[in-house]
């Protein structure tokens, strides 16, 4: 298996800095954006194996990047990561093909890391 490739849309800089120095560290190859615009523009340049998608950036929030790639038409998971705890944006977001949804108040980033490391695995699994 190559190096996977991650995708962290992310507005909170300390929050994307703690993201990319985890995941580093873990073995990932990461590229990191600030807002909704920014990850289309990364993903259009080099399909992830897997995105981490903040929902509420500027300039693009993150489900407009969901309604972009839905479930349907895309090569790699997405996973939520969001401040809002609600139902309303849980279920918008995995309505619109997020895989996971994690409120960031209630995870730690093991938790993420482990998540990223199943879909990761899983989706080796499936081009083979």
């Amino acid at each position: 298996m190559s190096t996977p490739n991650i995708l962290i849309a992310e507005d909170d800089a300390v929050l994307r800095e703690v993201y990319v120095k985890k995941f580093s560290i873990s073995g990932f190859k990461i590229r990191a954006v600030k807002d909704g615009q920014e990850a289309i523009d990364e993903i259009e340049r080099e399909k992830p194996d897997i995105v981490i998608l903040d929902l509420n950036m500027p300039v693009m929030d993150g489900f407009a990047v969901l309604e972009r790639y839905p479930r349907a038409s895309r090569s790699f998971p997405i996973i939520i990561l969001s401040n809002f705890g609600d139902t309303k944006n849980k279920e918008r977001g995995l309505g619109l093909g997020a895989d996971d949804f994690f409120i960031k108040s209630e995870m730690t980033i093991k938790t993420l890391l482990e998540k990223v490391v199943t879909l990761v695995k899983a989706k080796e699994m499936w081009k083979q």
